[in-house]
Formats: C-alpha cells, structure tokens, sequence
C-alpha cells in the first residue's frame, strides 16, 4: 500500500510533468526537422554548385557530431559569443537540426530513386523547373522516403532524453531526479521505460496507417 501512494503521489504527477515536456520537445522538432529536411533534400540534387556544397557542410556537420555535443555547444557554448537560448530553446533547435540532416538523406535516395524522364515528362506539360519538382517529383519522394523518415521520428522519440542535460527537465530527467531522491532506480527507470515504449508503440502504428493512406495500389506494398 505504501509503495502504491508513493507511485501515485510522488511518481507519477512529477513523470507526467516530464512526459509533458517530452512532447512539447518531440512535436515541434519532428515538424521542424521533417520540413527542414525536405527542402535541404531537394537542394542537394537541384541545388547549384554553392548551395549543394551549403547544405551538403551543413548535413556532415549535424551527422557527424554527437547530438549531445550539439546540444552543449547550444546552450553552453553560444553564451561565448553573446547569444543565450533557454535549455527548451536550445534542445528543440538541436533536435531539429539534427533531425533535418538525417531527413534530407532519405529524401535525397528517394527523389535519386525516381527515373529522370519523369522530370523531362513534366516539363513536356508545361511545368516549370521547379513547379515539376514540387507537384511530381517531391510527392512520390516523400512517399518512398516515409518509411526511413518514420524511424528518424521513432529515434528523435528516444533521444529526447538527452534535453536534461542542458536543463530542460523532461521524462528522462524528472525519472533521474526521483530516483537520486528515493533511491528506487529500478522502480522508476522501469517506469519510464514504459513510457518511452508506449509513446514508440503509439508513433509507430501512426506512421503505419499513415504510409498505407498515402500508398498508391500497385506501387506501394500495403500493410495488412
């Protein structure tokens, strides 16, 4: 009975505090990142010379160094140069950033899977350059590109975690702080595990529905 009220009066109002947190962390980066990944995507194939080399620093940047680094260097490291962003500021623009890379290279591989004479096709019926990019091309791109850009939403999920370490106390951070408090590691870290899983197993069945709404019958294996 004791542990009972411990669970529901000290556990869980301070992990729902955290699971709070955690969404308002994992929404704006997962839209953030998703169009930012696009459109860096689209320029790396359409792109000038400059803006392919632009982008294509800016994707071996936020894909080669560590995430957690990333999030140091935004919150610990700006203030060095005058600029300071609250941790919830600086954990939504790290996740998004990185976040954006790892999109841009599944649309990058699905826009290369397209057979080129789609384009020539297109501008046979008076499209432009660009309107034949962003009516025919980048619609079949982004169907292909749904499966790979989903696990990048299932890791962002995870790596959500990492916000406390700059401060934003989310899900993972309020589990950290109950447990130095209480010294029930096992009990709560099991918790928010099952939290994470929860929230894995609800965006998966998501994005599942989702490719089998966007598939074209015939092209697109649909779920059963």
């Amino acid at each position: 009975m004791d542990e009972f009220l411990f669970l529901r009066q000290e556990v869980a109002p301070a992990l729902m505090s955290g699971l709070w947190m955690s969404i308002r962390l994992i929404l704006p980066s997962a839209v953030c990142g998703l169009a930012l990944g696009v459109l860096v995507g689209v320029l790396r194939i359409y792109g000038n010379h400059f803006l392919k080399a632009l982008v294509g620093t800016y994707v071996l940047f936020f894909r080669g160094f560590p995430l957690l680094v990333q999030l140091y260097l935004w919150y610990f490291g700006l203030p060095h140069v005058g600029i300071y962003l609250s941790p919830y500021m600086a954990a939504v623009i790290g996740f998004s950033l990185c976040s954006a890379a790892y999109h841009s290279e599944y649309v990058r591989g699905a826009i290369l899977s397209i057979k080129k004479g789609q384009m020539m096709a297109a501008k046979s019926l008076g499209f432009s350059h660009t309107g034949a990019i962003f009516y025919i091309i980048l619609p079949q791109a982004i169907r292909r590109a749904l499966p790979g850009s989903g696990n990048e939403l299932i890791y962002l999920i995870k790596y959500s975690s990492l916000a406390y370490m700059v401060t934003c106390i989310e899900l993972t951070g309020e589990g950290k702080i109950l447990a130095s408090a209480y010294f029930k590691y096992m009990e709560i870290f099991m918790i928010v595990g099952a939290i994470y899983l929860l929230m894995v197993s609800l965006a998966t069945w998501g994005l599942n529905r989702l490719e089998d709404f966007v598939a074209v019958p015939g092209f697109e294996r649909i779920h059963d």
